[in-house]
């Protein structure tokens, strides 16, 4: 491997971060009326809130992916490769930032929140970046990055969404299309390039299924946040390991070390 020195342009990623840092600041500042919205299914009605911050959350991810994609046009070494896969872990990054910044009021919680969020994207930005380029030295420090960062959402994301108390059927969609989104960018990373849609797909249902039953258990936030990351993670490990055709010690030891780790944790945080 060589160390290419490609980094994206200091011009265009102050520009994409300071949109995003607007959209953030605005959802907070600008307070419209709630929306209810009815709908009725099967005889039976059921009713969805939406607020100018959850639209401004679903925003942010198309800014975040159109400002992945025009950083990582400019990479010398892209060729006539699709953007697809490098605006993937941007937009799941500004979205799950955007719905965890809107379960906080505006304090120095917030601000703590919200700082340490966009630095987690800006190194997202560079280490999509920097994996365009499969010579670059850094290449597998930026891929172990990009899939601790995307777990660290997903754990975030869990713990927000169970600190306000959704009702299962606003909980669930978000926690399994988040960890959909997760292990399909990190069996792609970790398989060098291969799409593993239905093993992701399996991976955020069973995780949803593992959702529906925490959710009727008396357990706090945090340890609610680790069981799924942990389940998820060793799943995703597993599929990486089955296709990889391991066996063995080999094939249980990760994922089984990291589940374990994080169970322990949420025991500990009970």
């Amino acid at each position: 491997m060589k160390d290419s020195g490609h980094l994206p342009s200091p011009d265009r990623l102050s520009v994409v971060t300071a949109v995003l840092f607007l959209m953030y600041a605005m959802a907070q500042m600008v307070n419209l009326p709630r929306q209810t919205i009815a709908v009725h299914l099967f005889g039976m009605e059921t009713s969805f809130t939406l607020n100018f911050a959850t639209l401004v959350s679903f925003l942010d991810a198309i800014l975040a992916a159109l400002g992945a994609d025009w950083l990582v046009r400019e990479h010398p070494q892209l060729n006539k490769q699709r953007t697809t896969q490098y605006i993937i872990m941007p937009a799941f990054t500004a979205w799950g930032l955007g719905v965890t910044l809107n379960t906080l009021r505006l304090s120095s919680q917030w601000w703590v929140l919200f700082l340490l969020g966009m630095a987690m994207l800006v190194l997202v930005y560079i280490a999509e970046y920097i994996i365009v380029d499969l010579s670059d030295i850094r290449h597998i420090p930026a891929t172990v990055g990009l899939i601790a960062v995307s777990f660290a959402l997903f754990l975030m994301l869990c713990i927000a969404i169970d600190s306000v108390d959704l009702r299962l059927y606003l909980a669930l969609p978000p926690i399994s299309i988040a960890l959909f989104l997760v292990s399909l960018r990190t069996l792609y990373l970790r398989l060098q390039g291969r799409w593993c849609f239905a093993w992701s797909a399996g991976i955020a249902i069973a995780i949803g299924q593992l959702a529906l039953g925490l959710h009727y258990l008396p357990v706090p936030p945090m340890t609610f946040g680790l069981l799924l990351t942990g389940t998820g993670y060793a799943l995703t490990g597993l599929a990486d390991g089955l296709e990889e055709k391991r066996h063995g010690f080999s094939l249980w030891f990760e994922p089984g070390f990291m589940f374990f780790m994080l169970v322990i944790l949420a025991i500990f945080f009970r």
